[in-house]
């Protein structure tokens, strides 16, 4: 079955840093045109953070985490991550890994998601 995994999230203070990973399974079953970074925080809607467009390596941002957050993938392209720098107490939340089917540029759309990873927590203290 084709699945996204997350790993990497944790505590940290203020100002430091964390790198999360999302590794897709069974890769050849999975539209390929698009990764993405989502983040839910409790009463809010999930929101989106950061995506690639795999083939061309377009990036395109949430304005809040512009400058400071970075995605990429490996060269094999199965594998994506998320570097998150200069991390603060709003940036706490569940970060999901998603596969994007179309409007990669679209950050914030959840319409054009077609698997979703299981989420892995990410704490910033002040």
């Amino acid at each position: 079955v084709p699945r996204l995994e997350e790993s990497g999230g944790g505590s940290v203070q203020a100002g430091g840093s964390l790198r999360l990973s999302c590794a897709a399974y069974e890769s050849f079953r999975i539209s390929k045109f698009c990764w993405g970074w989502f983040r839910q925080t409790p009463g809010k809607e999930r929101e989106g953070v950061a995506r690639l467009y795999v083939n061309v390596g377009s990036t395109y941002y949430a304005p809040s985490v512009k400058g400071r957050f970075t995605i990429s993938q490996n060269s094999a392209k199965d594998t994506f991550y998320l570097q998150m720098n200069r991390l603060q107490p709003d940036d706490t939340g569940i970060y999901y890994c998603a596969a994007v089917s179309y409007n990669c540029d679209r950050v914030n759309d959840l319409d054009n998601v077609d698997l979703w990873g299981q989420g892995t927590q990410v704490t910033v203290s002040p």
